[in-house]
């Protein structure tokens, strides 16, 4: 709109300086058409403020019935209620960055407590179950988790072992080469924590826990492989009815993951 105005605002002008008035009823029509050319321009256009003008988005400028009016300038060294909502924006993002970083060293912290209390055990038999583990470690301290990783059906497996202070922790580096099963088990300070467990996602019943008995976890599945291929081949391989199976997977990872459930316990 301001550029049709300014075209047309420029056609009024060279028509005007073109032509020389000869009476003075002739020079207040070329008045009255220069007041209906700026009549038609936009004093709030962007292309009235230059780049480098820093309120160009809230002009002072105001149009009163097509004309501008001294009346409606507005103080430009009284500043507005909204030039107030960048700053309150930045407090509100300062509080939330520091809170942020509240949180951050608090979780840091807590994190670093929770390694200088567990201790990595290596080189441990597979017949070895947590509870066994736990138990040669509980008289260095009381004992909070114990995980242990690695393919169960591997000679020698590792494990993390979280005491509910830092003396059992340094208690427990004294029990390495102990033979536990038939190996000497190797104890470190750990380099990291034991990931907690969500509640929400254990079993709440004793049906939800027979479940998870049934329910096996397959991963590395080939995407060419249909749900129908890998029951049919859990059912062949372990001899018994599969009664419901999930096949996951995404267009990010080359494989797929499963969850295969049994009628019985496998």
């Amino acid at each position: 709109m301001a550029a049709v105005a300014e075209v047309s605002g420029e056609a009024v002008a060279a028509k005007t300086l073109d032509t020389k008035p000869t009476s003075e009823s002739e020079i207040n029509v070329q008045v009255q058409e220069l007041v209906a050319m700026f009549k038609k321009l936009n004093p709030l256009a962007k292309e009235f403020f230059p780049s480098s003008y820093p309120n160009h988005q809230n002009s002072f400028y105001f149009l009163n019935n097509g004309q501008l009016s001294p009346d409606n300038f507005a103080d430009t060294n009284k500043p507005s209620g909204n030039d107030f909502f960048p700053n309150n924006r930045r407090r509100r993002n300062n509080y939330n960055q520091g809170r942020r970083r509240l949180n951050g060293r608090a979780f840091k912290a807590q994190r670093e407590d929770s390694i200088r209390r567990t201790v990595y055990v290596s080189d441990i038999d597979q017949h070895v179950t947590e509870e066994r583990l736990a138990a040669l470690f509980s008289s260095c301290g009381q004992v909070n988790d114990c995980r242990i990783c690695g393919d169960p059906h591997s000679v020698l497996r590792f494990a993390f072992v979280e005491f509910a202070d830092d003396h059992g922790a340094r208690a427990a580096l004294e029990l390495g080469g102990t033979m536990l099963g038939y190996y000497p088990v190797r104890v470190l300070p750990s380099k990291t924590a034991i990931l907690p467990v969500n509640p929400t996602f254990l079993p709440r019943s004793e049906d939800e826990r027979e479940m998870c008995a049934r329910t096996v976890y397959c991963t590395n599945i080939d995407k060419k492989v249909s749900q129908a291929e890998v029951k049919n081949f859990f059912e062949t391989a372990c001899g018994g009815e599969v009664t419901r199976l999930r096949l996951l997977g995404d267009h990010v990872h080359s494989t797929r993951i499963a969850f295969v459930e049994f009628a019985l316990v496998p």
